[in-house]
């Protein structure tokens, strides 16, 4: 069984620290990334729901660059929402122009009661690509 190697972005924000968690962990060639909020360096949530969702895909993207990923490399992502219904607009033109065209990675959706004081969370699953 492959060790588990634990992955940080160059500017790990405050939340690893004080909740106590890997902003991923890689385990052979699969990257599985913790749900990335819309959180400023401090930790603190950006206040436009808009703006939180594109600084939850820049730390995400941050995530995946520290293990040599990109957004293409994903296969599967869960987002998770306060709100699905008023934000499911948002999130999906946001998610267009992140993610791009088809093949599209697997997705599901789920509507929860509460983030810690987010609104939008998405978690990954990424293969590292091989070096050649």
């Amino acid at each position: 069984m492959p060790q588990r190697e634990a992955i940080f972005p160059a500017n790990r924000h405050a939340l690893y620290q004080v909740h106590r968690y890997s902003a991923a962990i890689r385990s052979g060639d699969l990257l599985f990334v913790s749900g990335q909020v819309g959180s400023r360096e401090d930790g603190s949530p950006e206040p436009v729901f808009e703006d939180q969702v594109r600084r939850a895909f820049a730390n995400l993207r941050a995530v995946l660059a520290a293990a040599g990923c990109t957004l293409d490399d994903v296969v599967d992502v869960t987002t998770f929402h306060t709100d699905p219904a008023s934000q499911i607009e948002t999130v999906m033109a946001v998610r267009t122009e992140e993610i791009g065209g088809p093949p599209y990675p697997n997705w599901t959706a789920v509507g929860v009661n509460w983030l810690a004081g987010f609104d939008f969370e998405i978690k990954v699953i990424a293969r590292i690509p091989v070096l050649q």
